[in-house]
Parts: structure tokens; sequence; C-alpha cells
């Protein structure tokens, strides 16, 4: 007993950062300004009260334990892609395994066709946000047509008394071909290094956090060429093999969701934080358990076919200690 206690008052000083892709988060309601026909209770999906109410209390029962077993607290910042509104972002907070968090919400309507939106979610007792906006991802193709993708959102605050930059993606899906939209996630990755050179310039030290569904992996020319330079550091080169990633498509695994930050995280200095580990959180309750597709994420449909998951991705994550 001795031991265990010991073991949770050592880990105190460590807090996670988290992103969590979770898979269309819609609502019951129509919304006339977006495309979200196959979240409702008429559509051919039979999308209802019940069905989200029991997917809202499965991403609580995630997002609680993401690092827990190391910090012994949930997440102290965590960046959420495919919610379709705040609404259903204040229902997630309010959950059973949540509320008593007090998270607090960064949320902004996307210009996304379908509505989805990113957004962070913080534990006031360790976050205060000072300052929070969104960054338009433009995007044409040949004949200048935008296409119109999700926002970056950025949020800077204060994290333990340390001031931290985050900004939070989800870039243009490969819905199409993986070469005929390269260049989408190229354009994404290019505007986060604007956004991150506009940060340097004002102050040379400060500490950056990039988090997000890419639809690239670690390596994917968009990440390795246009976004990670010498100035920050991709943890998640090393988790990506052909066994494991955070989502799967047609028995390939892919590390789409990735979380990046200034190379000073590797840095020790009294009260500010420092990089520990990064990891996949892919825990069997995540998973199917069993038949072709045993051990890829349980998520919450499979094509039209409700199967009442938690999501088609695995959430990711970083451990900082704080150097008290």
């Amino acid at each position: 007993m001795a031991n265990k206690f010991y073991f949770r008052k050592k880990n105190t000083n460590h807090y996670t950062v988290a992103f969590y892709n979770l898979e269309n988060l819609f609502d019951t309601k129509d919304d006339p300004k977006t495309l979200d026909n196959d979240f409702l209770p008429d559509s051919e999906k039979r999308w209802n009260r019940k069905r989200y109410e029991k997917k809202i209390v499965k991403l609580g029962t995630a997002i609680s334990n993401i690092g827990f077993s190391k910090t012994r607290k949930a997440p102290a910042l965590i960046g959420v892609a495919e919610a379709e509104n705040k609404k259903v972002l204040e229902d997630l907070v309010d959950s059973k395994h949540l509320k008593q968090k007090e998270y607090g919400i960064v949320h902004y309507n996307s210009p996304d066709e379908r509505g989805i939106d990113v957004a962070l979610l913080y534990q006031k007792q360790y976050f205060e946000v000072t300052n929070s906006e969104t960054i338009s991802v433009m995007i044409h193709d040949d004949e200048g047509v935008r296409d119109y993708t999700r926002d970056i959102l950025w949020v800077t605050g204060i994290l333990n008394k340390e001031e931290i930059h985050v900004l939070i993606n989800h870039w243009p899906s490969r819905r199409t071909g993986v070469e005929d939209t390269g260049y989408k996630r190229i354009v994404a990755a290019q505007k986060n290094r604007e956004v991150i050179d506009q940060i340097t310039d004002q102050d040379p030290e400060a500490k950056i956090i990039i988090m997000g569904d890419f639809n690239d992996d670690p390596f994917s020319e968009s990440v390795k060429k246009h976004l990670v330079q010498n100035d920050l550091f991709n943890p998640m080169e090393k988790l990506h093999t052909r066994y494991r990633g955070s989502t799967s498509y047609r028995s390939q695994w892919n590390l789409f969701d990735q979380i990046i930050f200034s190379y000073n995280f590797h840095r020790y200095e009294k009260e500010k934080h420092s990089f520990s580990d990064a990891g996949i959180f892919d825990k069997d309750f995540l998973k199917i358990y069993k038949g072709r597709y045993k051990g890829t994420p349980f998520r919450t449909y499979s094509g039209k076919k409700y199967t009442g998951g938690y999501s088609d991705h695995f959430p990711v994550y970083v451990r900082v200690k704080h150097n008290g």
C-alpha cells in the first residue's frame, strides 16, 4: 500500500495533453446551414437521442482515462475534432465521467460544409485562456473554387503559470485520393508555419503545441517537410508502425492524429514544463474485440450500420512535467 501511495504522489507534477477525433459528434437536430442530414432520426443511420447520449458517455469515459494511469488525473488540455457545435461539447464535458473535472471549452463554428469543428477542452484548475482566435485555411482547386475546410484554432493560455500556445487542426481528408488531395494538406501545414513564425517573431522562446487530425502520417510530405522544421519535435514519428496507429483503413494503420511541439519542451527549466513521453491511447476497451477488424478502433458506425462504439480514431497524447 505504501508503494502504491508513493507512485501516485510521485506523478502529481505530470500533466496530459491529448487530441481526439470524436467521429461525427452530431446532435439530433437539423441545421439548415450544414450537411448534417446523415445524423438525424429519420436518416438512413437512424441517429437518435439514445444513440447520441450513449456516445457522449462513451467519449467521456475515454477522455477521463487518457494518461490517468501515470498522472492520476484526466487531461489538462484536450483538442478535439468532428464536433458539430458548442452544445455537443457542453453535453460532453457535463457527462458523468467529466462533470467533476470542470472543463472549459474554446470553440468557434468553422466554414466546413458538414459543420464539423475543432475545439479545445481544458481543466480550469490548470489552464487559463488568455486569447483565442481562428485562422482560415484558404484552399482553391484548379478552377479557383474554394474548398471550405476547418479553420485552425489558436489558443493562448497559462498552464500552471507558464504561457503556452496551442494550435488545433483538422486537415482536409483523403476522400478523393491521397495524391489528388495532398496539396490541400500542404497548404494547411504552411498556414501553421505562418502562425508559428508569427508567434516566435514576438517571442523567440514561446512554447508551442500543434495537434490535430492531419489526415497524413508523421513522414508524409505535408508534416515532415512543410510543418516540422528544426524548431519542432514530433514524438509521433517513433510511434507509427505497421502494427499500430490511431486509425485503420483497409488493414493499414495510419497515425493521422499527432501532437507536435516546440523543441524548448526538451529543456529543463524551473517553473516550466518539459516533455516526458508520448503515446497512442489504444486500450482494449476502445478496440473491436473480435472478427475481421479485431484490434482496430471500436467506432460508432461501420458505413450505415450502427455499431455503438466510441470513435474510428484512438486518442493520442503527450505528458509534460511541471518542474517545480
